[in-house]
């Protein structure tokens, strides 16, 4: 019974992604050996590069279509998939691309024609080992996506009448082995950056997804939109011929979302810390986004595509939410953002923090998605004769596109403007990572002079407080966009850039300003990301 049930449910999932343009196909062209769909990468380079695919073919006149794909699996197992994808890899006298992400805009119709050639298709009971034997070991998955026959995506389906989320994690841990239980193999399609690039447990009511096979060690993060009371999980079904988990393959998986999930989210972080002996192991986590740092960045991009620059945005998301990601992602792709006439929308992108953290995490995100330096500017000390508002100045004459700023500088931004009317004919972005704690001492005094009447009277001046009477004590600018990123807004942060419920009427009792997105704290306490501090709490009376 539940077979039959699961059977529906995979049958479903695969008629929603035909019918927004992925194709589908029998296994059997999938090569266990190389963990692709040949036929798709041979199709893909054929059609969106002809000139490079007659000049490969020429240099490699006995079977070009096997030495290219033996080429590609080489490269797979020494660079990874994600590195594949975007950036392609070199053969003497020629480049091989592996997917065409679609362009910024849209002013070389060259870039538009390839984007179009690319081949996205979901292939149901894929038996994937090149170790198996009949009989004894022969393990598939119900679902591979593969875009220009590259694997990037693996899912284990259960039907909730008969088993829930937890049975398809259990699956991955104990019955999908990265290396073949006999031999120790490496199974291809399963190995950690050189196959699929993630890894989704589906049931019909939730969703759990995992960057990394590790058995029984692997670890799961949520993908799940929140309950509608704000909650862990996801809302019902809106009715019986839909599934609560509908909008992975409905919206995520829908072509454009999940082509530029492969080329402008999914990053690899590298951290490095000393093992037992002492010894500097670089340690590697590929980060795919959850469900809400995935949707607060791409609806910030199209409302602010839409409503143009000047507008003012409060994200209120919860410790646990992966701010920092959200923040990177959001602070490069409003630096890619054009207008309907091919102009980049900002000038500059400029993010005020002071997590150290942050700077590093940016400026190698951002190196992965662009391959250039020089993208990301940090201004936190004063340079040589050079100030850190003469720096800013300079970074913002340049166009820099993300500039890192500090707290403490960020009024500089308004003297810069002020002082080059060059300067103030540009259009900003400002995100502010509200993270920090406050400041005393002479920078607290420093702040209230440059704030002057507005200034707060506490001692101490918190980064949220600030960045308010900053932006309250200047007049709304329509070439200045705020993005402001907080856990748990102060009345005047949801007064300066909230928005009313209702946004055709004014602010008012009955219609209060409120967050444009919301990752509440009981979901992450829910989900598991921050602890509930009120759990053992006592009141004093009472102890």
């Amino acid at each position: 019974m539940a077979d039959s049930k699961e059977a529906q449910f995979q049958q479903d999932i695969i008629t929603a992604m035909v019918a927004q343009g992925w194709l589908t196909g029998p296994a059997s062209g999938y090569d266990r050996r190389t963990a692709l769909y040949t036929e798709d990468f041979l199709g893909y380079f054929k059609d969106a590069w002809p000139e490079r695919w007659d000049k490969f073919a020429k240099a490699n006149p006995n079977n070009p279509d096997g030495v290219l794909v033996q080429k590609l699996v080489r490269e797979l197992e020494q660079d990874g998939t994600l590195d594949v994808l975007r950036h392609g890899f070199k053969l003497p006298g020629v480049k091989i691309e592996a997917c065409s992400f679609k362009p910024d805009h849209g002013m070389n119709p060259d870039t538009l024609k390839r984007y179009q050639c690319n081949r996205l298709r979901v292939v149901p009971e894929v038996s994937y080992s090149p170790h198996y034997r009949e009989g004894e070991y022969n393990p598939r998955l119900d679902l591979v996506l593969f875009v220009n026959g590259i694997p990037t995506a693996t899912l284990e389906l259960k039907s909730e009448f008969k088993q829930s989320v937890e049975n398809a994690k259990r699956q991955y841990r104990y019955d999908r082995p990265v290396k073949d239980p006999l031999t120790r193999k490496p199974e291809p399609l399963l190995t950690f950056k050189r196959g699929a690039l993630v890894h989704f447990a589906v049931s019909q009511d939730e969703v759990a997804m995992t960057t990394q096979l590790a058995g029984k060690e692997t670890f799961f993060l949520p993908f799940n939109l929140g309950s509608l009371d704000g909650g862990a999980g996801n809302p019902p079904a809106p009715d019986d011929s839909q599934y609560a988990t509908g909008y992975l393959w409905q919206h995520l998986f829908q072509p454009d979302a999940w082509l530029k999930v492969l080329g402008r989210f999914l990053h690899l972080q590298k951290s490095v810390k000393e093992d037992a002996d002492g010894n500097r192991v670089t340690k590697e986590t590929l980060i795919f986004p959850r469900y809400h740092q995935w949707e607060v960045v791409n609806r910030l991009i199209e409302t602010t595509r839409a409503e143009g620059p000047g507008k003012r945005y409060l994200i209120q998301h919860s410790a646990g939410s992966g701010k920092s990601n959200s923040i990177a992602w959001t602070a490069h792709q409003l630096a890619s953002l054009y207008d309907a006439e091919g102009q980049r929308l900002f000038n500059s992108v400029i993010v005020i923090t002071d997590r150290t953290v942050l700077d590093k995490q940016l400026q190698d995100t951002i190196y992965q998605f662009e391959h250039a330096q020089g993208v990301v500017k940090c201004i936190t000390r004063d340079i040589g004769n050079q100030s850190k508002s003469e720096q800013l100045a300079e970074a913002l004459a340049e166009q820099t596109r993300i500039i890192i700023v500090t707290i403490q500088t960020f009024p500089a931004l308004f003297d810069a403007l002020d002082k080059y009317p060059k300067l103030a004919s540009g259009r900003y972005a400002v995100i502010a990572d509200e993270a920090h704690s406050s400041q005393t001492g002479s920078s607290a005094s420093k702040l209230k002079q440059i704030l002057g009447s507005d200034a707060p009277d506490a001692e101490e001046i918190s980064a949220e407080e600030l960045l308010d009477a900053a932006v309250a004590a200047r007049a709304p600018n329509e070439r200045i966009s705020y993005y402001a990123f907080t856990a748990t807004p102060k009345a005047k942060t949801l007064e300066l850039f909230g928005r009313p419920a209702n946004p055709a009427l004014p602010a008012s009792g009955d219609n209060k300003p409120e967050a444009f997105h919301l990752y509440s704290m009981r979901q992450a306490i829910e989900e598991g990301f921050i602890l509930d501090v009120l759990q053992n709490y006592t009141t004093y009376s009472t102890a």
